[in-house]
């Protein structure tokens, strides 16, 4: 099991505390050398999202309603396995949960407000599309 230097802050003073945070390595596929063979390097972060105390419940419902696709009975899984380094890929994990939960949490954004066009600039494109038509009228060769 590993132990961060401290809390995951996911957004603002709020941050997920080490103990609801669990830690699994094992070895990453793909081509290696002799290294490749006996090291753990894979990184899977679990973070059980429908359990946690550590997020208001507000961020909570709106990230368990956000991420329903990506949890498995409630918890939310991170892997990586992108760096040969064990301690880069849990850097890696870490960020990328950090990451996926401050977009989950988020508010909605604030809904549009329709406006209207000005009438003066609805008047000035009038005005021009009239003049562009009596342009191109102009060049018309029906009076030969």
């Amino acid at each position: 099991m590993y132990v961060m230097s401290g809390p995951l802050v996911v957004r603002g003073s709020v941050s997920l505390p080490e103990a609801e945070l669990m830690w699994r390595f094992s070895r990453s596929s793909g081509p290696g050398g002799q290294h490749v063979n006996t090291s753990d390097t894979q990184v899977e972060l679990r973070f059980d999202l429908a359990g946690t105390e550590s997020l208001p419940e507000v961020w909570k419902r709106r990230a368990l309603e956000r991420l329903a696709g990506r949890l498995t009975d409630g918890v939310l899984t991170v892997r990586a396995s992108e760096h040969r380094s064990q301690w880069r890929n849990r850097e890696a994990a870490a960020v990328r949960l950090a990451a996926l939960l401050a977009e989950a949490t988020a508010p909605p954004p604030k809904p549009r407000r329709p406006t209207r066009v000005p009438r003066g600039i609805n008047e000035r494109r009038l005005r021009e599309k009239k003049r562009r038509s009596e342009t191109k009228r102009g060049r018309s060769a029906r009076d030969w």
